[in-house]
């Protein structure tokens, strides 16, 4: 619950600030004669929409397990970071098409206040890119990793902007199209930014083997739980912003059914204790003189 609330807060944050400098960057691109602006205010209001989608996807996520959905809802996660993606890629082939046109196209040189504007939005989008990046990283969340990615990328295209216009201006008359080139960058940049958002989420619902870290936490923890000789296959899962754990263990084969199954429920709730983004452990317990043929 408190890593929901965390979760609707920071999307809460971007939301709001995606939508403040959305109508900045319109009035500006609209007035200052800046393409490269209005390019980044369409990114900005494409993120308004991703983020909305992100907020739904940490409430569905959350959602406990039921008859239909014993492993919860949490693959609803990298799903909503595909539909994120997808308003990227539509955002950028939008952006490129209209540069394209505006390169061929004369038109009045940008106006020298845009550069104060685009210096103001440029800091105070790394700021949130960190602010989100940081929070995605404590609550395992690729849909927040692919929200602060949002605001990375509108930094990065506000620097294309930046750098576009100040050419333009410096240049002066026939060199009108810097702004419409750096913007037709920037478009480019959203489609690389696409693949690295995409990867992860991708390896999340196929259930990639990318947890090795965490496998050898787990392994180190078992170590200290009484009756554990040793621990064998280790698979997890990613649900949202929780995992599913498979773990083989090894124990006395002279032990009881009892003893071994109370080992078990020792080490689940050791697990569980040290790692609360654990949400299940599924324990195999195999006695220390068996020899299994199979593997």
């Amino acid at each position: 619950m408190k890593n929901e609330k965390t979760g609707v807060k920071t999307i809460y944050f971007s939301i709001l600030s995606n939508a403040g400098l959305a109508v900045i960057k319109w009035i500006a691109g609209y007035f200052g004669n800046s393409y490269a602006l209005i390019a980044d205010a369409i990114e900005s209001t494409t993120d308004v929409f991703s983020s909305t989608l992100v907020l739904f996807g940490i409430k569905y996520s959350n959602k406990p397990a039921d008859k239909n959905h014993p492993y919860g809802h949490g693959k609803i996660e990298p799903l909503i970071t595909f539909l994120v993606v997808g308003f990227l890629i539509i955002s950028a082939l939008i952006i490129a098409n209209q540069s394209i046109k505006n390169i061929n196209t004369p038109h009045e040189l940008p106006k020298a206040y845009t550069l104060l504007i685009l210096l103001g939005i440029i800091i105070w989008k790394e700021i949130s890119y960190r602010l989100v990046l940081k929070k995605s990283k404590e609550l395992k969340s690729t849909s927040l990793r692919a929200d602060a990615w949002h605001h990375r990328s509108d930094a990065i295209t506000s620097v294309a902007a930046f750098i576009g216009i100040s050419i333009a201006l410096i240049l002066g008359p026939g060199f009108e199209s810097a702004d419409d080139w750096s913007a037709l960058f920037a478009a480019f940049f959203i489609l690389y930014n696409c693949y690295l958002i995409f990867r992860p989420a991708f390896g999340e619902i196929m259930d990639e083997h990318i947890h090795d870290d965490l496998i050898d936490i787990i392994r180190e923890l078992s170590k200290i739980v009484p009756g554990v000789i040793a621990t064998e296959k280790c698979y997890i899962r990613k649900t949202g912003m929780k995992y599913h754990v498979d773990l083989h263990i090894i124990v006395d084969g002279e032990i009881s059914v009892q003893e071994g199954h109370l080992i078990s429920h020792n080490l689940k709730d050791k697990l569980k204790e040290e790692i609360p983004q654990i949400l299940n452990v599924l324990i195999h317990v195999e006695p220390n003189n068996y020899k299994n043929k199979n593997q």
